[in-house]
């Protein structure tokens, strides 16, 4: 049901996208695709991947490795050097937002944080006020270096507490305790008031309804403005797998789940929260902006091992979004990286069909949806109502409340976005034939008028 997957303003001045009338001087705004598609290119997000972990948790099977020696000096130094190589490969000329993930960010150096945020500043405009997230261990190591990542630039701390039950921590394969998550939560409150993101799992090992509401409850007292909750997914080949398939632990049933879901949501909505995202709740508007670029669709940078982007490269036209992914082993990437500066192992571009699908798909697991100015940009000669406007199937999940489209756009209603991954299907489906037939149309045209 659920799956992980987290503003400058100034005076407005004539620019390419207004232009004044030739009655009475009055400026209007006249947003042309070719300035809709430079903001496109010109801005990114950045995430950069550290790999590193001092064990495997249990239930994990992201891209991380137990380090045989100390080589973060190595480490920092490719980072460093990709970072360049991808930026000036890339036509971004503004970083809007960087996230420091894992593997365990927090067992860098606070001097690599430093180091690459500098190196970043160095190639492209990164404002002082963007959004700079590090993903944190609640441990007493990890705790100790908050105030020292504050310094290098980090403003937003997002901590892996995952359960305020020390049983369940010691299951999932955690090494730190709930009295170490909550001294950490406290301690990064106090360097970053309302920019502290909770990390919380459900659906864990023997977790029952009326013990997550309570948990829940524990959650409000100690957490900030940001809660992201994630279900608990049993990825093949994990030591929490191989437990269930042996019948060591059982993990609670999907209606079980679903509902530990639906009380999550009603609590938080209850204490202040909005739900803007799948799996994503906050308050005083303390959204993920960086997780935010994602889900609309913006470009990211991806820079370390397996780390992922996407973005329109130079002698591309300008137009054609490439999706890279980075070597995944980390003494292979940097061998990689130190031999022709980067470590991009696959590229692909998407074709248009398939940069909508990803506008589709991450666009829908925000509650506010796609709008229609939004979708344009993307796909300007089709709108929202041209391609699921008389769908038989979407129309079935509009008369059924699941589904949303009007004046504002499309998106989920409340209920509808509990079943989105079953919803999106139907969608995906829409989404191909119109392209397909509209490829078709246009071809037809060009034949024509060829004669």
């Amino acid at each position: 049901m659920i799956g992980r997957t987290c503003l400058v303003v100034g005076r407005r001045v004539p620019g390419p996208g207004l232009r004044f009338s030739s009655s009475g001087g009055e400026i209007k705004k006249e947003e042309c695709e070719r300035t809709k598609s430079s903001l496109l290119t010109k801005q990114a997000s950045l995430y950069v991947h550290w790999p590193y972990c001092l064990r495997r948790c249990s239930y994990c099977n992201f891209n991380k490795y137990i380090p045989r020696e100390n080589n973060h000096h190595a480490m920092t130094e490719c980072l460093q050097r990709e970072a360049v190589h991808l930026l000036q490969l890339s036509q971004v000329s503004s970083i809007t937002s960087v996230f420091f993930g894992g593997g365990t960010p927090s067992l860098a150096n606070p001097s690599t944080i430093g180091a690459i945020l500098e190196t970043v500043s160095g190639q492209v405009d990164l404002s002082d006020r963007a959004e700079v997230t590090l993903e944190v261990n609640p441990t007493p190591e990890g705790m100790s270096k908050l105030e020292d990542y504050c310094r290098a630039g980090v403003n937003r701390f997002s901590i892996g507490v995952q359960s305020l039950q020390d049983d369940d921590l010691r299951v999932l394969g955690r090494d730190h305790s709930s009295h170490q998550a909550l001294q950490t939560i406290e301690e990064a409150q106090r360097l970053c008031p309302g920019r502290v993101s909770v990390d919380v799992i459900f659906g864990r090992p023997g977790q029952r309804v009326d013990s997550w509401e309570k948990e829940l409850s524990e959650v409000l007292k100690v957490c900030d403005d940001h809660v992201s909750l994630y279900q608990l997914t049993l990825e093949r080949g994990t030591q929490l797998f191989k437990q269930v398939q042996r019948g060591e632990v059982t993990v609670p049933a999907d209606d079980v789940t679903a509902e530990m879901f639906q009380c999550a949501r009603r609590t938080f909505h209850k204490s202040g929260f909005v739900q803007y995202e799948v799996s994503n709740f906050a308050r005083n508007n303390a959204v993920s902006h960086h997780n935010l670029s994602y889900w609309k669709g913006q470009q990211y940078i991806g820079v370390g091992p397996g780390a992922h982007g996407r973005f329109v490269p130079f002698g591309e036209g300008g137009v054609a979004r490439e999706a890279r992914t980075q070597t995944l082993e980390p003494d292979v990437w940097m061998r990689e990286v130190q031999q022709k500066g980067h470590g991009t192992r696959r590229r692909i571009q998407l074709s248009h069909l398939e940069l909508l699908e990803e506008v589709l798909v991450m666009g829908l697991r925000l509650t506010e949806g796609i709008n229609h100015k939004h979708w344009e940009l993307f796909s300007p000669q089709l709108g929202l109502r041209d391609i699921f406007g008389t769908s038989a199937d979407v129309q079935d999940l509009l008369r059924n409340g699941q589904l949303i489209l009007d004046d504002r756009g499309l998106r989920s209603s409340w209920d509808g976005l509990a079943f989105l991954d079953s919803i999106l299907p139907a969608l995906l489906v829409e989404l191909e034939t119109q392209i397909v037939q509209k490829l078709q149309r246009d071809l037809t045209q060009e034949t024509s008028s060829q004669r």
